[in-house]
């Protein structure tokens, strides 16, 4: 019997199933086929099925081929080093069809540490840390050697750590196979895969994960190099608009400078200023006084907010620039001195940090100085002025006063209209009286009015202004200069001197007098005239006559009776004289109570409901005597 090869050669051109060759063996013997007939068609069988083991094996490696070929092209493709160390491990476990699979990086002090993992469950596994040499990953990246293992843990090959076996068992892997990635004779990391059964890897798994591990070490590679072309790029990017922004910066310092230096060559002053640092900030500028007044703005139809004066105090109480955000203060100081404030609002053009920058801060702080440069000049120009003034101030008072023609032209050489009523102060303050004396000189200036040193007090006059408000204007002028409360007489308005030559040194004996009953009175720190002090000032006005203290005191009573025909006077003088007495007081005029109660309520409508209290009531009797001494 002819052995029939050519079955074998059919069975294996169809990819036939192994138990499909036991066939024509099985059709021999039903055949009756002999015993070396037998053996002949068992070897071929065997033959036939040895060439199908070859076939199926270089089929297997032809898809592992194929797998790890794409498996390259897909990391060439990634960029992103998270996503490359995922893709490898998602393929390794793929490709050896593991249950899971793990990368671990080298940290050159601490070991291995894992990164990213596939089909791990627990949290421990994934924060597992293994040091060189111990387990087979610590073995694999301290000898770049791939190893695998059927079952780890009695596995005796390897150091074992209580943590690291703690992890494998509580995931519950045995079989492990790990390869080193080599950059040359570096090992990066090490590339596991596992199995939760005793399955052992062999010498193709081996291969093969070798393989994809050499393609990964140059994808890690090559993302690391991207990842620090990029942070490269993104550093330098960074540096080159840090650098535009100095430079941008640079430039608007020398704009500034140049602008600044202009203004105090050509004689321009506070407002030149402030226009120009807004202008070169693309802001809003406002210079303040220390009583936070406007001396000037960039926008003088916004007023200043609570929290912009918040910042401006704040920025007086440290002496430097204060503020955050878009709202800045900086102090104008002339050497120790404050002399106000420059405020830096809300940018026109947002910043990227919203923050001032140090050179603006420079250009806002070198305004400031500036602004007290022009301050300063400004206000010696003041003091200048004010020494002149004080001398015709002075003359004044001492009553040797120049004919009406010189007096004339000295008040249109310093500006001022001497026809003008003015009131009359005089101050007592503590403290260094030459500063004082020119904060004095300034208020007066700034009010177009005079001031002068008169044996140790200081004495200010102002236009058009009555008697209290002078003197508020002088309290709150000399405050600070004084360091103490200031107490003030007042008088006023008189006549100005082209007017009545002698008018304003009655109104300074007057403002005098009211200055001693202050301080006679402890009513130190307080604004006092005539009229603050009663029937004192009476005994203390300037020309000592009684009508006007009369008419302060029951001019709408005797108006009253003058229009109506009434006796709410003599009602009045009957009243007191009968101590107060109703009943008394009804017999006395013969009227009817009901009528005096009626008189006495139309009274106090007419003088206000305080005019019975001790005080006002011996004003109102002393009123009513002189009114009676006078008709």
């Amino acid at each position: 019997m002819t052995v029939d090869v050519v079955a074998f050669l059919e069975l294996l051109a169809g990819d036939a199933a192994e138990a499909d060759f036991e066939g024509p063996s099985q059709a021999a013997r039903a055949a009756g086929a002999s015993a070396e007939e037998q053996e002949r068609i068992d070897y071929a069988k065997r033959l036939a099925l040895q060439v199908r083991d070859i076939l199926e094996a270089r089929r297997r490696r032809e898809g592992e081929l194929g797998a790890l070929f794409e498996s390259a092209n897909d990391l060439a493709m990634l960029t992103n080093l998270e996503a490359v160390l995922q893709a490898i491990v998602t393929r390794a476990k793929q490709l050896l069809n593991s249950d899971v699979a793990y990368l671990t990086l080298n940290d050159e002090r601490r070991g291995e540490y894992m990164r990213v993992t596939e089909g791990i469950l627990t949290a421990a596994f994934r924060s597992t840390r293994i040091p060189f040499g111990i387990g087979l990953g610590g073995l694999v990246a301290q000898t770049m050697k791939p190893y695998s293992t059927a079952d780890y843990i009695p596995d005796e090959r390897f150091r074992h750590a209580p943590d690291i076996d703690g992890a494998v068992s509580g995931e519950g892997i045995r079989a492990i196979i790990g390869v080193p990635l080599l950059l040359g004779s570096q090992v990066i990391g090490v590339l596991f895969a596992a199995n939760r059964t005793v399955r052992p890897f062999g010498a193709e798994a081996s291969a093969l994960l070798v393989s994809l591990a050499a393609h990964a070490a140059i994808a890690v590679d090559k993302a690391r190099l991207l990842e620090e072309t990029r942070a490269a790029v993104a550093e330098l990017e960074v540096t080159t608009r840090k650098l535009q922004t100095r430079n941008e910066t640079v430039e608007r310092a020398a704009d500034a400078h140049d602008r600044l230096t202009r203004i105090v060559v050509d004689g321009g002053g506070v407002d030149d200023v402030v226009r120009s640092v807004a202008e070169v900030l693309g802001a809003r500028v406002v210079v303040l006084d220390l009583d936070g007044e406007t001396i000037a703005s960039s926008a003088p139809d916004q007023p200043v907010s609570d929290y912009e004066a918040a910042v401006t105090r704040r920025s007086l109480d440290l002496s430097r620039t204060a503020g955050s955000g878009d709202i800045y203060a900086t102090p104008v100081l002339a050497g120790a001195e404050q002399l106000g404030s420059m405020l830096l609002g809300p940018r026109e053009v947002d910043r990227e940090d919203g923050d001032l920058d140090d050179g603006d801060q420079r250009i806002l702080e070198r305004a400031a100085l500036v602004t007290a440069l022009l301050l300063l000049f400004r206000r010696s120009v003041a003091e200048a002025e004010g020494r002149v003034r004080g001398e015709l101030l002075d003359e004044l008072l001492s009553g040797t006063t120049p004919d009406p023609e010189t007096l004339r032209e000295r008040g249109r050489l310093l500006q001022a209209d001497l026809s003008r009523p003015y009131a009359v102060v005089v101050a007592n303050v503590p403290g260094d009286r030459a500063r004082v004396g020119q904060a004095a000189t300034f208020v007066a200036a700034t009010h177009d009015g005079f001031a002068a040193v008169r044996q140790g007090q200081v004495v200010l006059i102002f236009p058009d202004c009555d008697a209290r408000a002078a003197g508020e204007l002088v309290v709150e002028g000399l405050r600070l200069s004084a360091g103490a409360p200031v107490t003030v007489g007042a008088a006023g308005p008189v006549p100005g001197p082209l007017s009545s030559p002698d008018a304003v040194v009655k109104g300074y004996d007057e403002a005098r007098r009211c200055l001693a009953a202050a301080m006679t009175l402890g009513r130190e720190g307080q604004v006092v005239t005539a009229d603050d002090l009663g029937f004192v000032g009476l005994l203390l006005g300037s020309d000592g006559h009684p009508a006007a203290y009369v008419t302060s005191r029951l001019g709408p009573v005797i108006d009253y009776d003058n229009a109506k025909g009434s006796k709410l006077v003599d009602t009045l003088r009957t009243y007191f004289a009968a101590d107060r007495n109703l009943t008394r007081t009804a017999g006395a005029l013969h009227v009817h109570v009901n009528t005096v109660t009626q008189r006495l309520d139309r009274v106090t409508r007419l003088l206000g409901k305080g005019w019975q209290e001790p005080e006002r009531q011996l004003e109102v009797q002393l009123a009513l005597r002189l009114h009676q001494l006078v008709a």
